[in-house]
């Protein structure tokens, strides 16, 4: 072997001595941050872990069988967001429906037939002047005739309701 070719190869060593160096040695976390997990003791002895990453807690007990074990804690919040989104799913779910029926309704409403006893009222076919119109239904108001038998019906019923307050009037006074 060369001179030249051994300086090269002590060069290239001591280039990458000092790169291996530094990714041999175990990473440590940052001054700020005391370790990824904070643990809290609870009064039955289990601890509550919190991950000072993700904001995750867990309850750790101790279990006869498998040593300590770890069980996240359900998170409200995650709770909540699970439920607004069926809810919001849900919403527009019915939305698309309430769309597909107004629009069969608009198609349905310009060919929709009178009821039966609007059309003999109208003569079954109707006339000119009815088609004209857009087949709108139109209220039909009582006349005189329908007038008076709804007073003549309530002067009656006035007369007993009138009579029969007599009537125990005159039960409870025990005058005939």
């Amino acid at each position: 072997m060369s001179t030249s070719s051994r300086l090269r190869s002590l060069v290239a060593v001591a280039v990458v001595t000092p790169f291996a160096a530094a990714l041999a040695q175990p990473q440590t976390p940052p001054d700020g941050e005391n370790g990824r997990y904070s643990f809290a003791q609870t009064a039955d002895g289990s601890f509550l872990r919190l991950d000072t990453r993700t904001g995750n807690v867990s309850n750790c007990s101790k279990r006869d069988t498998a040593g300590w074990a770890c069980y996240a804690v359900p998170d409200e919040r995650d709770a909540l967001d699970t439920e607004i989104g069926r809810l919001q799913a849900d919403n527009d779910h019915l939305r698309d429906q309430l769309k597909q029926r107004d629009l069969a309704d608009a198609g349905s409403k310009t060919d929709a037939q009178l009821p039966e006893g609007d059309l003999e009222k109208k003569g079954e076919g109707g006339s000119k002047a009815d088609t004209d119109k857009g087949n709108r239904i139109e209220l039909q108001l009582p006349d005189d005739r329908d007038i008076d038998r709804v007073v003549s019906f309530l002067e009656r019923a006035w007369r007993r309701l009138i009579e029969a307050a007599r009537d125990m009037q005159r039960d409870v006074t025990g005058k005939i």
